[in-house]
Protein backbone atom coordinates (compact mmCIF):
# COMPACT_ATOMS: atom_id res chain seq x y z
CA UNK A 1 0.00 0.00 0.00
CA UNK A 2 2.92 1.87 0.67
CA UNK A 3 4.68 1.64 -2.61
CA UNK A 4 0.98 2.40 -4.32
CA UNK A 5 0.82 5.22 -2.22
CA UNK A 6 3.88 6.15 -3.11
CA UNK A 7 3.58 5.82 -7.43
CA UNK A 8 0.71 7.76 -6.94
CA UNK A 9 1.99 10.50 -5.42
CA UNK A 10 4.79 10.32 -8.36
CA UNK A 11 2.34 10.46 -10.74
CA UNK A 12 0.23 13.23 -9.60
CA UNK A 13 3.62 15.62 -9.27
CA UNK A 14 4.08 14.19 -12.79
CA UNK A 15 1.04 15.37 -14.00
CA UNK A 16 1.04 18.39 -12.41
CA UNK A 17 5.04 19.37 -14.01
CA UNK A 18 3.83 18.10 -16.75
CA UNK A 19 0.44 20.69 -16.65
CA UNK A 20 2.63 23.61 -15.52
CA UNK A 21 5.13 22.92 -18.86
CA UNK A 22 1.97 23.24 -21.38
CA UNK A 23 0.67 26.24 -19.60
CA UNK A 24 3.67 27.84 -19.95
CA UNK A 25 4.55 26.92 -23.73
CA UNK A 26 0.86 27.96 -23.94
CA UNK A 27 1.29 30.99 -23.06
CA UNK A 28 4.45 31.81 -25.16
CA UNK A 29 2.52 30.72 -27.79
CA UNK A 30 -0.04 33.25 -27.41
CA UNK A 31 2.03 36.02 -26.75
CA UNK A 32 3.80 35.30 -29.74
CA UNK A 33 1.26 35.81 -31.69
CA UNK A 34 -0.14 38.33 -30.00
CA UNK A 35 2.88 40.40 -31.34
CA UNK A 36 2.43 38.90 -34.83
CA UNK A 37 -1.05 40.47 -34.74
CA UNK A 38 -0.31 43.85 -33.00
CA UNK A 39 3.36 44.07 -34.64
CA UNK A 40 3.75 41.90 -37.45
CA UNK A 41 7.45 41.80 -39.07
CA UNK A 42 7.13 45.23 -40.36
CA UNK A 43 5.45 48.13 -39.73
CA UNK A 44 4.86 52.02 -40.29
CA UNK A 45 2.62 54.00 -37.96
CA UNK A 46 1.53 57.54 -37.51
CA UNK A 47 0.15 58.48 -34.59
CA UNK A 48 -0.73 61.41 -32.09
CA UNK A 49 -0.01 61.45 -28.21
CA UNK A 50 -1.98 63.58 -25.96
CA UNK A 51 -0.84 63.97 -22.33
CA UNK A 52 -3.96 64.81 -19.73
CA UNK A 53 -2.89 66.70 -16.55
CA UNK A 54 -5.71 68.24 -13.86
CA UNK A 55 -4.27 71.64 -15.12
CA UNK A 56 -3.04 71.26 -19.20
CA UNK A 57 -3.44 68.82 -21.55
CA UNK A 58 -0.33 68.39 -24.42
CA UNK A 59 -0.16 67.20 -28.08
CA UNK A 60 2.62 65.14 -29.84
CA UNK A 61 2.61 63.84 -33.29
CA UNK A 62 4.62 60.43 -33.71
CA UNK A 63 6.20 58.30 -36.91
CA UNK A 64 6.68 55.15 -36.56
CA UNK A 65 8.77 52.20 -38.26
CA UNK A 66 9.41 48.82 -36.21
CA UNK A 67 10.84 45.82 -38.06
CA UNK A 68 10.41 42.18 -36.09
CA UNK A 69 11.32 42.70 -32.27
CA UNK A 70 14.79 44.27 -32.71
CA UNK A 71 14.43 46.67 -34.60
CA UNK A 72 12.73 50.73 -34.22
CA UNK A 73 12.82 54.13 -34.24
CA UNK A 74 10.56 56.64 -33.70
CA UNK A 75 10.27 60.92 -35.13
CA UNK A 76 8.77 63.35 -33.44
CA UNK A 77 7.05 65.53 -35.95
CA UNK A 78 5.25 67.94 -33.56
CA UNK A 79 5.00 70.12 -31.62
CA UNK A 80 8.12 72.45 -33.39
CA UNK A 81 10.08 72.27 -30.10
CA UNK A 82 10.25 69.00 -30.11
CA UNK A 83 10.10 68.68 -33.68
CA UNK A 84 13.33 66.13 -35.30
CA UNK A 85 13.63 64.52 -31.91
CA UNK A 86 14.13 60.68 -32.66
CA UNK A 87 15.00 57.42 -30.85
CA UNK A 88 16.58 54.20 -32.23
CA UNK A 89 16.95 50.80 -31.22
CA UNK A 90 19.03 48.12 -32.91
CA UNK A 91 18.91 44.80 -30.63
CA UNK A 92 20.13 46.01 -27.11
CA UNK A 93 21.65 49.28 -28.06
CA UNK A 94 19.20 52.69 -28.27
CA UNK A 95 19.69 56.19 -29.06
CA UNK A 96 18.28 59.29 -28.42
CA UNK A 97 18.49 62.18 -30.97
CA UNK A 98 18.16 66.07 -30.14
CA UNK A 99 18.02 68.32 -33.21
CA UNK A 100 18.30 71.12 -30.80
CA UNK A 101 22.03 70.34 -29.71
CA UNK A 102 22.48 67.92 -33.07
CA UNK A 103 23.71 65.29 -30.29
CA UNK A 104 22.95 61.40 -30.33
CA UNK A 105 23.12 59.84 -27.13
CA UNK A 106 23.33 56.31 -25.79
CA UNK A 107 20.75 55.25 -23.68
CA UNK A 108 21.32 53.49 -20.38
CA UNK A 109 18.95 50.80 -19.37
CA UNK A 110 18.64 52.47 -16.34
CA UNK A 111 16.23 55.14 -18.32
CA UNK A 112 14.26 52.76 -19.31
CA UNK A 113 11.80 53.35 -16.67
CA UNK A 114 11.79 56.87 -16.95
CA UNK A 115 8.81 58.50 -18.66
CA UNK A 116 8.76 58.72 -22.40
CA UNK A 117 8.63 62.37 -23.36
CA UNK A 118 6.80 63.48 -20.14
CA UNK A 119 3.91 60.99 -20.69
CA UNK A 120 2.87 58.16 -18.48
CA UNK A 121 4.18 55.23 -20.95
CA UNK A 122 7.72 54.56 -20.07
CA UNK A 123 11.08 54.64 -22.73
CA UNK A 124 10.65 50.82 -22.33
CA UNK A 125 6.87 51.42 -23.56
CA UNK A 126 7.68 52.91 -26.79
CA UNK A 127 10.94 52.32 -27.67
CA UNK A 128 10.74 48.63 -26.56
CA UNK A 129 14.35 47.48 -24.70
CA UNK A 130 12.68 44.26 -23.55
CA UNK A 131 11.03 41.49 -25.07
CA UNK A 132 7.43 40.12 -23.17
CA UNK A 133 8.67 36.88 -24.67
CA UNK A 134 11.84 36.39 -23.75
CA UNK A 135 13.13 39.28 -20.54
CA UNK A 136 10.27 36.94 -18.39
CA UNK A 137 8.38 33.64 -17.19
CA UNK A 138 5.09 33.58 -18.61
CA UNK A 139 1.95 31.46 -17.43
CA UNK A 140 -1.78 31.53 -18.24
CA UNK A 141 -3.98 32.29 -15.28
CA UNK A 142 -6.93 31.36 -16.45
CA UNK A 143 -9.68 32.77 -19.23
CA UNK A 144 -12.16 35.73 -18.58
CA UNK A 145 -14.20 37.39 -20.50
CA UNK A 146 -13.50 41.44 -20.75
CA UNK A 147 -14.99 44.03 -23.06
CA UNK A 148 -17.45 41.25 -23.93
CA UNK A 149 -14.23 39.34 -25.41
CA UNK A 150 -13.03 36.11 -23.93
CA UNK A 151 -9.54 36.60 -22.90
CA UNK A 152 -6.37 34.42 -21.85
CA UNK A 153 -4.96 36.50 -18.71
CA UNK A 154 -1.44 35.69 -18.86
CA UNK A 155 0.96 36.61 -15.97
CA UNK A 156 4.29 37.63 -16.71
CA UNK A 157 7.05 37.64 -14.42
CA UNK A 158 10.44 39.37 -15.12
CA UNK A 159 13.79 36.84 -15.65
CA UNK A 160 16.25 37.18 -12.91
CA UNK A 161 18.64 38.63 -15.19
CA UNK A 162 16.45 41.24 -16.85
CA UNK A 163 16.70 44.65 -16.45
CA UNK A 164 13.43 45.37 -16.29
CA UNK A 165 11.64 47.59 -13.38
CA UNK A 166 8.01 46.20 -13.13
CA UNK A 167 7.74 42.98 -10.55
CA UNK A 168 5.14 41.73 -12.63
CA UNK A 169 3.14 42.29 -15.62
CA UNK A 170 -0.30 40.84 -16.29
CA UNK A 171 -2.09 40.88 -19.88
CA UNK A 172 -5.43 40.59 -21.73
CA UNK A 173 -5.26 38.92 -25.00
CA UNK A 174 -8.39 37.58 -27.04
CA UNK A 175 -8.79 34.14 -27.19
CA UNK A 176 -10.08 34.20 -30.85
CA UNK A 177 -7.76 37.01 -32.62
CA UNK A 178 -5.30 37.55 -30.19
CA UNK A 179 -5.47 40.89 -29.93
CA UNK A 180 -3.93 42.55 -26.55
CA UNK A 181 -7.00 44.22 -24.98
CA UNK A 182 -5.78 45.26 -21.57
CA UNK A 183 -2.46 45.26 -19.38
CA UNK A 184 -1.25 45.67 -16.03
CA UNK A 185 1.98 46.76 -14.63
CA UNK A 186 2.76 45.98 -11.16
CA UNK A 187 5.78 47.19 -9.10
CA UNK A 188 8.21 45.23 -7.16
CA UNK A 189 5.89 45.23 -4.10
CA UNK A 190 3.08 44.22 -6.32
CA UNK A 191 1.22 47.20 -6.11
CA UNK A 192 -0.60 48.43 -9.58
CA UNK A 193 1.07 51.15 -11.09
CA UNK A 194 -0.72 51.53 -14.30
CA UNK A 195 -3.45 50.44 -16.73
CA UNK A 196 -3.02 50.28 -20.12
CA UNK A 197 -6.24 50.05 -22.18
CA UNK A 198 -6.66 48.84 -26.27
CA UNK A 199 -10.14 49.72 -27.21
CA UNK A 200 -11.50 51.70 -30.21
CA UNK A 201 -11.19 48.57 -32.53
CA UNK A 202 -10.35 49.56 -36.40
CA UNK A 203 -9.20 48.08 -39.53
CA UNK A 204 -5.99 49.07 -40.91
CA UNK A 205 -5.63 47.35 -44.40
CA UNK A 206 -6.30 43.52 -43.24
CA UNK A 207 -6.46 43.41 -39.72
CA UNK A 208 -8.50 44.97 -37.42
CA UNK A 209 -6.63 46.29 -34.42
CA UNK A 210 -7.11 48.62 -31.64
CA UNK A 211 -6.46 52.43 -32.60
CA UNK A 212 -6.11 53.71 -28.77
CA UNK A 213 -4.15 52.99 -25.91
CA UNK A 214 -4.69 54.91 -22.94
CA UNK A 215 -2.39 55.13 -19.96
CA UNK A 216 -4.01 55.10 -16.71
CA UNK A 217 -1.61 55.60 -13.61
CA UNK A 218 -2.58 54.22 -10.39
CA UNK A 219 -3.87 56.33 -7.72
CA UNK A 220 -2.96 59.88 -10.00
CA UNK A 221 -7.08 61.60 -10.37
CA UNK A 222 -6.85 63.24 -13.76
CA UNK A 223 -3.68 62.27 -14.86
CA UNK A 224 -4.06 59.53 -18.37
CA UNK A 225 -1.81 59.35 -21.66
CA UNK A 226 -3.52 58.81 -24.52
CA UNK A 227 -2.06 57.31 -28.05
CA UNK A 228 -4.32 57.03 -31.09
CA UNK A 229 -3.01 55.68 -34.51
CA UNK A 230 -4.04 57.25 -37.72
CA UNK A 231 -2.43 55.08 -40.18
CA UNK A 232 -0.84 51.56 -39.88
CA UNK A 233 1.56 50.11 -43.21
CA UNK A 234 2.13 46.10 -42.45
CA UNK A 235 3.38 46.36 -45.89
CA UNK A 236 6.36 49.00 -45.24
CA UNK A 237 9.64 47.45 -46.79
CA UNK A 238 11.79 48.09 -44.41
CA UNK A 239 15.28 46.67 -44.20
CA UNK A 240 17.86 46.78 -41.48
CA UNK A 241 19.91 49.45 -42.77
CA UNK A 242 17.24 51.87 -42.21
CA UNK A 243 17.59 51.85 -38.48
CA UNK A 244 20.62 53.85 -38.37
CA UNK A 245 22.47 56.66 -36.00
CA UNK A 246 22.67 58.83 -39.63
CA UNK A 247 19.17 57.90 -40.75
CA UNK A 248 17.97 59.52 -37.16
CA UNK A 249 19.21 62.33 -38.84
CA UNK A 250 18.32 62.07 -42.33
CA UNK A 251 14.33 61.77 -41.22
CA UNK A 252 14.40 65.27 -40.50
Amino acid sequence: MKALHFFACCFAFSLFVSIASSSAQDAREILLNMEEVMRGDALYSEMTMTIVRPRFEREVSIRSWLKGRDFSMILITAPSRDRGTAFLMRKNNIWNYDPRIDRTTRMPSSMMSQSWMGSDFTNDDLVRDSDIVDDYEHRVLRIEDYGGRECHVIELIPRPESAIVWGKVKMWVATDTYIQMRMEQYDQRNELVNELLFEELRQFGDRELPSRITVVPAGKSNHKTVLEYHKMDFNAELSEDFFSQENMQRLN
